[in-house]
């Protein structure tokens, strides 16, 4: 699975205003929810269940929200770059200004972490990370994240 997949341009924003992990949630799940057959409330409500089991905040300032959704939808992200970081409780305890969110059907548990696994790498590269943070548009933020 290649990101252009499950990432489209109206889900990737850059420079987003956000105050708060849950609002950046919360962001993430109306996005989300324009390409799904969800309303935003319950993807928010399977983003914050999965927060409550442990931080998605990887380091770095880098989080990569993930959730799984009913079968009868796709896989869909969501990639954001906030105007200023924010509290995430990630695992080095500084703020996060990336953030990746995955939403996958139950019934693909083995592509779910594939993909997990793949954008984790790809978030790893700090020349990408650079490039995504430095991005003046949502435009070149989707281009930067596909071709990376």
């Amino acid at each position: 699975m290649e990101v252009a997949d499950i990432l489209s341009r109206d889900c990737t924003r850059s420079a987003v205003p956000c105050t708060s992990k849950k609002r950046a949630l919360e962001i993430i799940s109306e996005l989300a929810a324009g390409h799904l057959n969800i309303g935003s409330q319950p993807l928010f409500d399977c983003l914050l269940a999965r927060e409550k089991m442990g931080t998605t905040g990887i380091g770095n300032g880098i989080a990569i929200p993930h959730g799984r959704i009913g079968n009868d939808n796709k896989a869909t992200a969501v990639l954001l770059t906030f105007a200023e970081p924010v509290e995430f409780d990630a695992i080095d305890n500084q703020p996060v200004g990336l953030v990746f969110a995955l939403l996958v059907p139950e019934q693909e548990c083995k592509q779910h972490l594939k993909t997990l696994s793949l954008i984790a790498e790809k978030l790893s590269n700090k020349q990408v990370c650079r490039q995504l943070r430095q991005a003046g548009s949502d435009e070149e933020l989707y281009q930067i994240m596909i071709s990376a």
